[in-house]
C-alpha cells in the first residue's frame, strides 16, 4: 500500500473514532516505524508499506482508535526535550509539569543541595532536575515498585545520577532542602478524557477533593524534625487556595504560582 493512501485511510479511521489529532498521530507512528522524519514522509508519498511494517502500523492505529495514549503505544514520551520510557504503570508526562523544573532551577540550588521528588512515577521530574542541576544531590521515591523500575531504566538511559527508593511519601525520607511533589490530585468524581482512563488510577486520583495525598504529605512534614526550605507542588488551579492554606499551616508560605505549579517557602 502506498504511504499516502495509508495515511489518508488511517487518518479517516482515527477521525471517525473521535481522535482529534488523527493525522499527526498517524505521521508520528509512521516516523517511528520507518525511522524517518516528517519531511521525508511527506516527500515520499509513493513509498510502499508492506509486510510486517504495515501489520505493526495497523495494529498501532487500532490501539489509538480505542484512545490508548499515543505515548503508551510508542513506549516513550517527551519531557523537557528528552524522551522518557513510559508504560501503563506510569503517568504520561504533561507539558504543564515542566514548570516544576523551571521553578526549581530559579532557586539556583547550591552545590550539595538535597532535592527529593516524591511520587516520581517515570522519574521524569527527578531525572530532569538532576541533569539540569548537576551539582545538586537528587533522590526520588514512589510507593510502586513498577514505577521505580521504569524510573531507574530512564535514569540509566539518560545517564542521570538519581537515588531511587520505595517510600509512602516522606515515611522513609531523610532531611531534604527542596521537595518536588506532583502527587495525584484529580478529584474522585472529576470527568477525565478517554485516554486518561488507560493511566494508573493510583497516580491520578486523590480522594473526594483531590488533595488527600497532599494532606498526608503535610501531616508527615509536621511530624518530622526538619522542614524543607522549599516545596514545589502541582494541582488544579481551583485547588490552589486550599493547598496554600494547608501549606501555611505547616509553616510553608506561597511564593509563586506558575500555571498548575506552586512554590512554597519555609517561614
Amino acid at each position: 500500500m502506498r504511504l499516502d493512501v495509508w495515511l489518508a485511510e488511517r487518518t479517516t479511521q482515527l477521525l471517525n473514532a473521535g481522535v482529534q489529532t488523527a493525522r499527526l498521530d498517524c505521521l508520528v507512528l509512521l516516523a517511528d516505524e520507518l525511522d524517518k522524519d516528517k519531511g521525508w514522509l511527506l516527500s515520499h508519498s509513493e513509498h510502499k508499506l508492506q509486510g510486517s511494517i504495515l501489520e505493526k502500523l495497523n495494529t498501532k492505529i487500532a490501539q489509538r482508535a480505542m484512545h490508548t495514549p499515543l505515548a503508551y503505544i510508542r513506549g516513550h514520551a517527551e519531557f523537557y526535550g528528552r524522551a522518557f520510557i513510559v508504560n501503563t504503570h506510569t503517568l504520561v508526562p504533561r507539558p504543564e509539569t515542566e514548570s516544576i523544573i523551571e521553578l526549581v532551577k530559579s532557586l539556583s540550588p547550591t552545590a550539595g543541595s538535597h532535592i527529593l521528588d516524591i511520587g516520581t512515577g517515570s522519574g521524569c521530574v527527578a531525572i530532569t532536575a538532576a541533569l539540569e542541576l548537576p551539582d545538586a544531590i537528587v533522590s526520588a521515591c514512589d510507593i510502586d515498585e513498577q514505577c521505580l523500575k521504569t524510573a531507574r531504566q530512564n535514569a540509566q538511559k539518560l545517564h542521570a545520577k538519581v537515588t531511587f527508593f520505595k517510600s509512602d511519601l516522606l515515611s522513609t525520607s531523610s532531611e531534604q532542602d527542596i521537595l518536588l511533589a506532583n502527587l495525584p490530585y484529580v478529584p474522585a468524581n472529576f470527568a477525565i478524557n478517554t485516554a486518561a482512563t488507560y493511566e494508573p488510577p493510583l497516580a491520578l486520583f486523590g480522594g473526594i477533593d483531590g488533595l488527600d495525598l497532599y494532606r498526608k504529605l503535610f501531616d508527615q512534614i509536621n511530624r518530622h524534625s526538619w522542614r524543607p526550605k522549599y516545596l514545589i507542588t502541582e494541582s488544579l488551579s481551583e485547588q490552589h487556595d486550599t493547598l496554600a492554606q494547608l501549606a501555611a499551616a505547616t509553616g510553608l508560605n506561597l511564593k509563586i504560582t506558575d500555571g498548575l505549579v506552586q512554590l512554597f517557602v519555609s517561614k
